[in-house]
């Protein structure tokens, strides 16, 4: 995943395989590489397996995935991607870190897939650098780390290192790599192959368009939800978005109930609440700051809403995640 290699093939690409990574993102980076070989006739790629400890590592979906090194085993590699998703410290080693940053020394260019720019952050090895990760980590990322431009794109590639949003888009970047080393044609070849779309580029946002994620083709109502999508830590009054799609408080209304079920102020009031969910579950911020940085004015109204949308308090809440 490296813009460029030149030394002779087949090139090596290690993958770290963090507790509860995330399978399908994983084997997405791998099938096109697998596919590039066999349709060429020769190794273009071979890939190692690595865990913490050497031994089997569990995904997200409670399946086990053999590792072919350990840390300390693993071979030299010009490139590392390392795999995660949910809660990607919660298993993290010390010495992880430390053979992170080994190495980034030797001149192995790092990357994330799904949530693996987060360990990368954690270690201190993307100042300077532009990531991306899933869009639903997205948010607690940049409070976590605002100094590292994080962005909703599907992947990134520079020399300095490399990241994707996990799922479907790891693919999208094995193919592109597939791409750079050895032509179109056999990228389009193995796209074929994988029966998967081959009109999607980098920058393309992760999430579908709001005409899709909402069934619904009024344009006022797409402009509304984008203007609350966008205003979650200072929220609009519900008349100003109105005014701002150029329709009236009524008709506003009238389109969210007939359409989405529910009322202007409530999605609203679901967007923040699921912002803040997301920084609970996700960042060790101040509750209170948590609640402010998601449009609430006091801790009290905070926990209030918190606990009559969620049935428990934002406490509670984050104690959960932790468990």
């Amino acid at each position: 995943m490296r813009l460029t290699y030149t030394a002779p093939l087949p090139e090596p690409i290690g993958f770290l395989l963090l507790p509860r990574f995330a399978m399908m993102a994983f084997f997405s980076a791998v099938e096109p590489l697998r596919i590039a070989n066999r349709i060429a006739g020769r190794e273009l790629f071979v890939w190692h397996v690595i865990s913490q400890d050497g031994e089997p590592v569990s995904a997200s979906n409670g399946m086990t995935l053999l590792a072919d090194a350990s840390l300390d085993s693993a071979p030299r590699l010009p490139t590392l991607a390392v795999c995660s998703s949910f809660d990607p410290e919660a298993a993290l080693h010390r010495r992880t870190i430390r053979w992170l940053h080994r190495l980034a020394g030797e001149g192995c260019v790092l990357g994330g897939i799904d949530t693996g720019s987060v360990i990368l952050a954690r270690a201190g090895l993307l100042e300077g650098h532009r990531v991306t990760l899933h869009w639903e980590s997205l948010p607690a990322f940049r409070e976590r780390f605002p100094a590292i431009e994080a962005v909703e794109s599907r992947y990134e590639i520079a020399e300095t290192g490399f990241s994707c949003a996990g799922g479907a888009a790891a693919m999208d970047m094995s193919l592109d790599l597939i791409a750079r080393r050895h032509g179109p044609a056999l990228a389009t070849a193995v796209t074929e192959q994988l029966i998967h779309d081959q009109g999607r580029t980098p920058r393309q946002s992760q999430r579908m368009a709001l005409v899709q994620r909402l069934g619904s083709h009024k344009s006022a109502l797409i402009a509304a939800v984008a203007l609350m999508e966008r205003h979650l830590e200072t929220p609009l009054a519900i008349q100003t978005i109105a005014e701002r799609v150029g329709i009236s408080l009524r008709q506003l209304q009238r389109h969210f109930e007939q359409e989405l079920g529910v009322r202007p102020r409530d999605h609203y009031r679901h967007l923040r609440l699921a912002r803040a969910r997301q920084l609970l579950q996700e960042t060790d911020h101040e509750i209170l700051g948590i609640g402010l940085a998601c449009g609430f004015t006091s801790a009290s109204s905070f926990s209030r809403a918190y606990r009559q949308h969620y049935g428990e308090s934002p406490r509670e809440s984050r104690r959960g995640a932790a468990d």
